[in-house]
């Protein structure tokens, strides 16, 4: 009898060793090795006679087709997966614990159920009773809505041959498992075999599915970064379990661009989307604090205007704190060394506490000017004028450099009743102002602290 073949397979990234080690080579985390039974392959393929070989074509002569999608009735929803579901996409959504994601897909069940499209939703973590309860609270009540519970993905496949969905739910990929793979369930191997299979099943059937991945403590999807370049799409849902406010991020999407945002309100009956999120970050903004900028930042194809708000105090300890919510920490050291060499502001014995308010994460370059001002104002104690808005990006120099899709950005502004917004100078030329806002252009952080701080 041959004897098994066993390797280790680190559980976070998917790091493969033929003996077992304490401490991952590939992500440098320690107990993540697991024992699996190495799945046998085959080594020739005998092609017979009647079976399609695929061949290459020419490009030019393969016809362009658009891609059908599937709409709901959540616009945001629709926003963030490029103009609605793909037929036989594959798409990924994660989030921590409690966050949503369950309630927001099976308000999506309910919706395409309600378009007299049937809909096959697998929950691997419930029951069938479990999920009507929650099914009561949201209010749906579709007849072609169906509700299995298993994590077998060979019953899975069974019925949804049987019943033919335009639309399935996993919940979530980290219960479900092959049986001729013999690790757990949520292991890599589990997760990256159940995904192929899946994906074999949408793109064969033209069947879009949504499957519920699980988040590490760092917030990052678990199981091997493979799985996020299998799928077609990958959503994070983002927010604070003890805000109301919710984000659906897109990280990745064939069918349309990335980095869409969309804004949800969690209520009792369910997500209720926010059409316009520029309000609700700048409802509760004090006027006349100093420290307090407002800053329009493009997230995916839309712009939002957000708060950015800074704490500048002198420190009590030799090595002052840096601390910052919603922005990389790294920008904060970087844009005061800009300020205290270029501007001669004296920071270097200050503590400095950054917030994006609302819960938002910005990654933009574009922030960097309203991040700069807002640090300046709390050092000075000098409030900036409530109307304005600030747009750059800064360099080490002290220049302040264009940014993509000024327009849009002004425009956002203007419609909320900004009266003024300060923007790199090279940005100013090649379009028109929206009435009722004064737009300048500033060369250097000076230039635009000077404008800002006008009294």
């Amino acid at each position: 009898m041959a004897k098994r073949k066993t390797k280790y397979v680190c559980q976070d990234c998917g790091y493969e060793s033929a003996k077992w080690m304490g401490k991952c080579p590939g992500c440098n985390n320690w107990n993540t090795m697991v024992e699996e039974v190495e799945a046998k392959t085959v080594r020739g393929r005998q092609v017979s006679g009647t079976q399609v070989v695929s061949k290459p074509e020419r490009i030019t002569s393969i016809e362009s087709q658009k891609e059908p999608r599937i709409t709901t009735k959540m616009k945001e929803f629709n926003r963030v997966l490029g103009g609605g579901i793909v037929l036989g996409s594959l798409v990924l959504i994660g989030g921590d614990p409690g966050i949503g994601k369950s309630t927001l897909l099976l308000q999506i069940s309910s919706q395409l159920a309600g378009k007299q499209l049937p809909v096959l939703y697998v929950s691997g973590e419930e029951s069938i009773r479990q999920t009507k309860l929650r099914a009561d609270r949201l209010g749906v009540k579709e007849d072609l809505l169906y509700v299995l519970s298993e994590t077998n993905l060979f019953d899975i496949e069974k019925q949804i041959e049987e019943i033919r969905p335009s639309f399935v739910v996993i919940d979530s990929i980290q219960t479900i498992f092959k049986e001729d793979v013999t690790s757990a369930p949520g292991s890599v191997s589990q997760v990256r075999e159940c995904t192929v299979d899946l994906m074999k099943v949408a793109k064969s059937n033209g069947i879009p599915i949504f499957i519920v991945g699980h988040v590490t403590k760092e917030g990052a999807i678990a199981g091997p970064r493979l799985l996020e370049h299998m799928v077609d799409a990958v959503l994070y849902f983002e927010g604070e379990r003890h805000h109301t406010y919710r984000i659906l991020r897109g990280v990745k999407n064939r069918f349309g661009s990335t980095n869409e945002m969309g804004i949800f309100e969690m209520k009792e009956e369910g997500l209720r989307e926010v059409m316009n999120p520029s309000e609700i970050f700048l409802e509760e903004r004090s006027q006349g604090s100093a420290g307090s900028t407002v800053v329009a930042s493009m997230e995916g194809t839309r712009p939002v205007l957000v708060e950015i708000q800074a704490l500048i105090s002198p420190t009590s300890f030799g090595n002052p704190r840096r601390m910052a919510t919603g922005i990389d920490h790294n920008r904060v050291p970087l844009l005061m060394a800009v300020l205290e060499k270029r501007v001669g502001l004296m920071l270097q014995n200050q503590d400095a506490y950054i917030k994006v308010a609302g819960g938002v994460k910005l990654d933009e370059p574009a922030i960097d000017l309203a991040l700069a001002v807002s640090i300046a104002s709390s050092f000075r104690d000098k409030p900036t004028n409530p109307d304005d808005i600030f747009i750059g990006e800064v360099g080490l120099t002290g220049e302040i450099r264009r940014v993509s899709r000024i327009e849009q950005r002004v425009q956002e502004a203007a419609k909320l009743g900004f009266k003024r917004v300060i923007c790199p100078q090279n940005n100013l030329d090649g379009w028109t102002y929206p009435k009722g806002i004064k737009v300048h252009g500033v060369r250097t952080v000076q230039e635009a602290l000077d404008i800002a701080m006008a009294q």
